[in-house]
């Protein structure tokens, strides 16, 4: 017989490890590590109100749930890392980018060779990297070859001109045909190698000392060309170590890691800088996507260990000294160890309040904003260029001027008059825009006046965008039938704004869309998606003045009812209505459980207040 998922979750153990829970199909929802599998597995299936909508569907699809158990947290994150790229889970933070970035590998050979790639093999070969652009690691090996003599070119067979049978990027062939240095002694290349690994992790000033020195010993030892040729390697480093903007005087090794997020573009964005011997030597942004309903804590984490575990861990001097975050992680722990066992010895992980290191962690974050943007103006071109169907069959359907991209559309909310308000959602595309939602508390109308709420809230709202210059809609929706419009019209020619923009209105019963001039109501077709944009729109509408509501007509409940007793503040009220559920039912409390709650003087004073 086959164990049910509460069975199988009840028998897991306590141990540190890898969890995969799958659906019905067997196809992979989400990968996380714990430190305590039981403990964390477990947590999903108790009722939470800090679970986020994202996780909560997520746990309705899970039929089954996979382990694999490891010695520690750190081999646990290492494993996390692997399964998330091999599944891709979908509820999983995934990085947007799916290109190689391009690395600099120095080979696990006697004679390694040292070539760029985007492929990484954990065959004991060293990577460095990833560079943002490959332009910024070709100047690096074009470094290396004038400043060591050593032969870098990628001879793969993707990369060599069949016709001419060498190399497509660079003259390699022709530059060291006669003195190749592959045929260098061993004792030389050994040597070289050494070098060549020190300059590509950044540590340039002793380097520049010793091939200085080098250069003056050969010079009095009257071996000018050997000296010609340090003076040539010296003057190349120099070069290089020139082009390193300095941001750290106290010359450490440090990477600082930012995160920014746009939630309206569904992406976030993860700079790292790489600063070895207080230089600027590298940087390196990616696009993190899957980010509806996470925290900046989980998407840093992600970033950070991402990078650790992933190519970056076979370079020979990936681990700094130090690293310093835009924000605080989850857990940090598996990381701390990880880092502890690749450098040997602790690496401090902090979040920068002020001074030099905040400095840096800024300047990242505005490289991080600044990528973002770049990457909405790029989201916003491309989609101008795919415009959805709903949208262009609505403009015909409605005879409009202009196809309705930005539609806005409101409706009231109120209980018998009291507590009224407006909202506001704003679609674009087809899809809701909530940074651009409105609330409205209705201020000049007394009473349940629907009509009268609405042309207060669109006079309101379209005179500001008319005075200070705002994008007008290209249709705005009302919620109700004709007479609904009428009033709207009205608002919108008071104002001058009329001619800005379309307007339409839409009935709830037969769903039945009106425009002005026209006695007959508009009959879309049931299962038109333009119909279904309408009705998104205003069912979206509904929902956030519903919530408005609430919120408004519960802080005055607050406020009034309970405040107004002796002794009781706001703070105390939020607790009363936490603890009993409602005002009524504190109103129905016995005298003694008041006390047992408040205490016997407090109690006293609620009790009274209800029964004067």
């Amino acid at each position: 017989m086959s164990i049910t998922l509460d069975e199988k979750v009840a028998h897991l153990p306590l141990s540190p490890g890898v969890y995969r829970f799958t659906d019905s199909r067997g196809s992979s929802l989400y990968v996380g590590k714990a430190k305590r599998l039981r403990n964390r597995v477990r947590s999903y299936f108790q009722e939470s109100k800090n679970q986020d909508g994202r996780i909560r569907v997520m746990v309705k699809k899970i039929t089954d749930v996979e382990v694999f158990v490891t010695d520690s947290e750190a081999e646990a994150l290492i494993l996390e890392n692997h399964l998330i790229k091999r599944h891709q889970p979908r509820y999983n933070i995934m990085y947007r980018d799916d290109k190689s970035y391009p690395y600099i590998c120095i080979t696990n050979d006697d004679k390694p060779r040292v070539y760029p790639t985007r492929t990484v093999i954990k065959d004991g070969s060293k990577y460095f990297g990833p560079y943002d652009h490959v332009g910024h690691m070709r100047r690096m090996l074009e470094t290396i070859r004038k400043t060591f003599d050593l032969c870098t070119c990628a001879v793969s067979p993707k990369m060599v001109d069949k016709s001419r049978g060498v190399p497509k990027w660079h003259s390699c062939f022709d530059d060291y045909l006669q003195n190749c240095s592959g045929d260098w002694d061993p004792e030389k290349y050994s040597i070289t190698m050494e070098k060549v690994i020190r300059l590509l992790s950044g540590k340039t000033d002793k380097l520049i000392r010793e091939v200085k020195e080098e250069m003056e010993i050969a010079s009095q030892a009257l071996e000018f060309e050997q000296a010609a040729s340090l003076r040539d390697s010296l003057l190349s480093l120099q070069k290089y170590n020139q082009k390193m903007k300095i941001v750290d005087s106290k010359k450490n090794n440090r990477d600082l890691f930012a995160i920014e997020a746009d939630y309206d573009l569904g992406e976030a964005c993860g700079v790292l800088f790489k600063i070895r011997e207080g230089k600027l030597i590298g940087k390196f942004q990616r696009f993190l996507k899957n980010i509806d309903g996470v925290g900046r804590s989980e998407m840093i984490q992600s970033f950070v260990e991402d990078y650790y575990t992933g190519p970056a861990e076979y370079g020979g001097e990936a681990i700094p000294d130090e690293v310093y975050l835009s924000d605080e992680m989850e857990d940090e722990t598996p990381l701390s160890q990880y880092l502890w066992e690749k450098h040997g010895k602790k690496v401090p992980i902090h979040v920068p309040k002020i001074g030099e290191k905040k400095h840096l962690v800024e300047m990242a974050l505005s490289n991080a904003k600044l990528k973002l943007g770049e990457r909405s103006l790029e989201k916003e071109k491309a989609d101008r260029d795919r415009i959805p169907k709903a949208v262009k069959d609505l403009k015909e359907y409605l005879h409009l001027q202009r196809l309705p991209r930005r539609i806005e559309c409101f409706d009231n909310s109120n209980i018998q008059g009291s507590d009224p308000v407006a909202s506001m959602v704003c679609f674009v595309d087809g899809k809701p825009k909530k940074s651009e939602y409105k609330k409205f508390k209705i201020k000049t109308v007394t009473g349940p006046d629907d009509f009268a709420s609405m042309k207060e809230v669109l006079i309101r709202r379209y005179l500001r965008v008319k005075n200070e210059k705002q994008q007008p809609p290209d249709l705005i929706l009302v919620d109700g039938g004709k007479g609904q419009l009428n009033v709207s019209v009205e608002a919108l020619k008071e104002i001058g704004f009329l001619e800005q923009c379309e307007i339409a209105g839409l009935a709830k019963r037969l769903e039945e869309v009106f425009i002005p001039g026209k006695a007959d109501p508009v009959m879309i077709p049931k299962t038109s998606p333009s119909l279904k944009l309408l009705q998104m729109a205003r069912d979206e509408a509904h929902r956030f003045a519903i919530t408005f509501h609430r919120k408004k007509r519960s802080d005055r409940t607050i406020k009034t009812e309970l405040t107004d007793i002796p002794g009781i503040g706001e703070t105390k009220a939020k607790v009363l209505l936490k603890e009993f559920g409602s005002v009524k039912k504190i109103k129905a409390c016995s005298l003694e459980t008041l006390q047992q709650f408040l205490g016997r003087n407090t109690g006293e004073v609620v009790y009274h207040h209800f029964r004067k």
